[in-house]
């Protein structure tokens, strides 16, 4: 889960990282009095998860109350990059001498934590990374040892931070590491973290992804979900423990028992929507490996109610999940969305294999429904799904 900007720097305070007061508001006339509490001048910084905020309008310095309501007035409602602005920062002013970056992240390639830094901030990584690579100091990070202050002091030298704030620097880090560790996050990123002209060291703007994986133990973290943004579809599979994504364009509904298996039939389908004029999968499901009717019957709702689905997909090698109750959990599904009064019109192509697949498939066979048909292997179903979709 990426956090917004306010949401970042709140977490930061929580744990002692120095960062400057601000307030987060939905409309312009709130502005005035928010900015008279910051010293009557402001930074007016967009809410949006993306970056290049700056360069397209987002951000911009407010001298006055006045000056900050017209400012926020203007950028919210802003599409930036495809992302509305529903909600403004208002931050206190800095004076900023030089801007740097730092940032933890989970290395997955050398399965270790990474630690990057630079004393190139304030312009995207990825710019300094390609034009000035060895402005950026990447040292891993041990995950049984973490960011000592040793570390910390080996990560300020790698990056050549100036000698008299380096100290402030490796605070900075080793409480940026606590955020990493204490709330489960997969990145925390400070660009920039700046020096002002007092010679203070401070984050000035932040970008943390938290583990969803970690919920369990996070229970705080659900109240940072942004749920006005979530795809309606996935907030409704979440809450019934489904691993859903909505995939953009898609028209063949996926449902599989296993992540390796429907990751290979969404590569299946977009192979054989292509001769069918470019029919693509609409969704990754994976029911599990020891679902039951019930869970079935879920997943089979929520991809019958997306609108963007034509046709769907059934593919399930029984195991731990016997195919009979796959089979029954579609007749189930079937049943409970005409009682719902739903008009249920889009065809379903199942392949049933392995553990119990000739039951399943005589459970299918008797309750002959219209929509439903049965085709043997992976490709011919896939095949099939497409040409359904394309029609």
């Amino acid at each position: 889960m990426d956090l917004f900007e306010y949401q970042a720097r709140d977490l930061f305070a929580k744990h002692g990282v120095p960062v400057l007061a601000g307030e987060v508001i939905d409309t312009p006339e709130a502005a005035r009095e928010v900015t008279e509490r910051l010293g009557g001048r402001a930074v007016v910084k967009a809410q949006v998860k993306t970056g290049g905020r700056g360069k397209a309008g987002g951000v911009k310095l407010a001298s006055d109350p006045d000056d900050a309501v017209a400012k926020a007035g203007a950028i919210l409602g802003m599409d930036i990059k495809g992302h509305t602005v529903h909600r403004v920062m208002l931050a206190e002013t800095a004076d900023i001498a030089e801007e740097y970056y730092v940032s933890f992240l989970l290395d997955r390639t050398n399965r270790t934590f990474l630690a990057m830094a630079s004393v190139e901030g304030g312009v995207e990584i990825e710019e300094v990374a390609a034009t000035n690579p060895e402005a950026l100091a990447r040292i891993p990070v041990d995950a049984i040892e973490g960011v000592t202050e040793e570390k910390a002091r080996q990560i300020v030298e790698a990056a050549r931070f100036p000698a008299e704030i380096a100290d402030q620097v490796v605070d900075v880090l080793q409480r940026l590491w606590t955020v990493f560790i204490a709330e489960d996050a997969l990145l925390v990123e400070v660009n920039p973290l700046v020096k002002t002209g007092e010679g203070r060291v401070i984050a000035l703007d932040g970008k943390v992804s938290l583990d969803a994986n970690a919920e369990f133990r996070q229970p705080d973290h659900a109240a940072l979900e942004d749920k006005a943004a979530a795809n309606p579809l996935e907030a409704a599979a979440k809450e019934r423990g489904l691993n859903y994504v909505k995939l953009d364009g898609g028209t063949v509904g996926i449902i599989g028992n296993g992540a390796g298996l429907v990751m290979s039939t969404l590569d299946v389908v977009a192979y054989a929507g292509e001769k069918h004029g470019g029919v693509k999968p609409a969704n990754f499901l994976d029911i599990g490996g020891g679902a039951s009717a019930e869970v079935m019957a879920n997943g089979l709702e929520i991809i019958l109610g997306d609108p963007e689905v034509r046709s769907v997909f059934v593919n399930v090698f029984g195991g731990i999940t016997a195919c009979d109750a796959v089979a029954n959990g579609i007749v189930q599904a079937l049943a409970l969305l005409r009682t719902k009064g739903e008009d249920v019109n889009k065809p379903l192509v199942v392949r049933l294999d392995g553990n119990n697949a000739e039951l399943g498939r005589k459970i299918l066979t008797d309750a002959d429904h219209p929509l439903v048909e049965q085709v043997d292997t992976m490709d011919g179903a896939a095949d099939r799904a497409a040409e359904l979709a394309a029609k």
